[in-house]
């Protein structure tokens, strides 16, 4: 009698549980269904929307059953990274990498470019901030200068190699008027990134084209542009000779090119054979889609190897722990408003928790809570490795075409 009682009292609870499952799933279901690109605001502006839709909306080219197959062949290619300090930074490590880098880097901004821009924004960089800024205005005034610098305007035309969704893009050339192409090995950014740039009506002077920047030259004719920039991009690249070379194939002689590059700091302080160093330095690479991380002297020779004169270099961030800056890493902290809030650790633990629950509910794909914890770990390895000024994400460099 006592048992029938028992079950009989677990019913309610068992009832009410299914019942708060199937709610939850068809809230987030129907979530999902209300999601829509904005170019102008943010495609991420509603936390259930975004969350239900990450790696799951219209546009994914990934099918939902194989982000779990991407996630784990994209972990494979960095085996032992956060287990077994230098095992990634072991040569045979680093030319597994370099050898599928077209695999590793697709298949990360397949993974991760929903994170980026529910997170970030359109824009997946860093930049210095001055302490009268906004995060934003930072952003805006790293991509303005390399249009200053580069003497972008109306009349020219701007090669963006590695454009991602190609925020900065439409960003500088709603500053200067260029015409711009930006190259990215990844589908699912073009898909992405010409319907913003529609949305915009700059698709008549701007867009991106699927291809790899290891292999410029067969894509764009000889001396097609008249300045090409890169934003926190070729550190994806395995020989960036090979990729500075095709940049200078695709400028007319003279044609000047300007990047931030993100490179460890040597002359700064960092170790390779200290440990803590070597550990964050990895940490950055496997959650990054890294080969290896360079160093500024590795930059300037690939550039000068490739028919480049070296105009300018420094590290715009060489003033990170001055008073009158912001450092570059203080919006993986964020802050707590209802703006930065996502960006915080709180926030990015908060994301995480919903990651599970959509994950465990089946609105969201499984292998979706891999590519969140990587994210979250690799923004602890950023922190780390700005505040003891061991690694910078905008090593600025200017080159011109010889």
């Amino acid at each position: 009698m006592d048992e029938i009682s028992s079950a009989t009292s677990t019913l309610p609870i068992i009832g009410t549980t299914i019942a708060a499952f199937v709610a939850v799933n068809v809230f987030f279901s129907l979530a999902k269904g209300g999601f829509k690109r904005d170019a102008v605001k943010h495609s991420f502006t509603n936390p259930f929307v975004a969350l239900s839709s990450l790696l799951s909306n219209k546009d994914s080219v990934l099918e939902q059953g194989k982000v779990k197959e991407s996630i784990e062949g994209y972990e494979n290619l960095f085996d032992g990274a956060r287990k077994d300090i230098g095992t990634t930074s072991n040569a045979e490590s680093i030319k597994t990498r370099e050898k599928e880098y077209q695999t590793m880097v697709n298949s990360f901004y397949n993974l991760v470019t929903d994170f980026y821009e529910y997170g970030w924004g359109q824009s997946f960089h860093f930049a210095p901030r001055k302490k009268c800024e906004t995060f934003e205005e930072s952003i805006y005034r790293s991509e303005y200068y390399l249009a200053l610098r580069t003497g972008l305007t109306h009349e020219k035309k701007a090669l963006d190699v590695g454009c991602g969704v190609g925020g900065p893009m439409r960003n500088i050339h709603q500053f200067t008027g260029a015409d711009i192409t930006g190259v990215t090995i990844n589908d699912y950014q073009v898909k992405v990134g010409n319907q913003y740039c529609a949305q915009k009506g700059f698709e008549g002077k701007t867009r991106l084209v699927q291809g790899d920047f290891q292999k410029l030259p067969e894509k764009f004719e000889k001396e097609s542009f008249d300045v090409a920039y890169a934003i926190e991009a070729t550190c994806h690249s395995p020989d960036r000779v090979k990729c500075f070379s095709g940049v200078n194939h695709c400028l007319k002689k003279g044609g000047l090119f300007a990047a931030y590059d993100w490179i460890v700091l040597p002359e700064r302080g960092y170790d390779s054979n200290n440990k803590d160093h070597v550990r964050v330095k990895e940490g950055i690479e496997v959650g990054n889609g890294l080969p290896t991380l360079a160093t500024a002297a590795d930059v300037i020779k690939a550039l000068e190897d490739s028919g480049f004169e070296v105009l300018e270099s420094y590290d715009a961030n060489k003033d990170v722990h001055s008073k009158h800056e912001i450092p570059w890493y203080q919006t993986l902290k964020g802050e707590m408003s209802l703006k930065g809030f996502r960006m915080t650790h709180l926030g990015r633990v908060c994301t995480h928790v919903l990651v599970n629950i959509l994950e465990a509910i089946r609105v969201a794909p499984q292998g979706t809570v891999r590519v969140s914890a990587l994210l979250n770990a690799t923004a602890l390895d950023l922190v780390e490795g700005g505040e003891n000024e061991i690694f910078t994400p905008s090593f600025f460099f200017l080159a011109r075409k010889k």
